[in-house]
């Protein structure tokens, strides 16, 4: 498989988790919080895409043959410093990573205000993402 054929999987990936995704934006955040089923499925799905995404931006790297990162949120600056992301997108995007890790790890109680707004207002930026690696690539 060519690195073009895994950047066009990845992109394919990312896109089928928001579409699932937008299945759950009909619920509250109290529905959501307090009936684990929703809560794992949203955690879950949520956690995939930002996975999809990390895997996007590492594909990138491998395929334009740039410097390797030596973490997950590292792969978005190495994008920006080419000129692929802008700053203030670059940000949003280690954000991201952070909430992924948090869901991954279990670091403690999750903020379900955090989840519900990266839910209902943040999904837009891994849209943004895709878009901007298929502009660029």
């Amino acid at each position: 498989m060519t690195n073009l054929n895994v950047i066009e999987n990845k992109i394919s990936a990312a896109q089928k988790y928001l579409k699932i995704l937008e299945n759950y934006q009909k619920y509250s955040r109290e529905e959501i919080e307090k009936n684990i089923d929703l809560r794992g499925a949203v955690e879950r799905y949520l956690y995939l895409a930002v996975q999809a995404a990390i895997d996007l931006a590492e594909a990138v790297i491998s395929f334009k043959n740039l410097r390797k990162p030596t973490t997950m949120a590292e792969s978005f600056n190495i994008l920006n410093e080419e000129g692929i992301i802008g700053e203030e997108f670059v940000n949003q995007m280690i954000k991201m990573v952070g909430f992924r890790n948090i869901i991954a790890h279990d670091y403690g109680e999750i903020n379900y205000d955090i989840v519900y707004d990266i839910l209902h207002h943040r999904l837009k930026d891994i849209e943004k993402f895709i878009e901007i690696v298929k502009e660029k690539i």
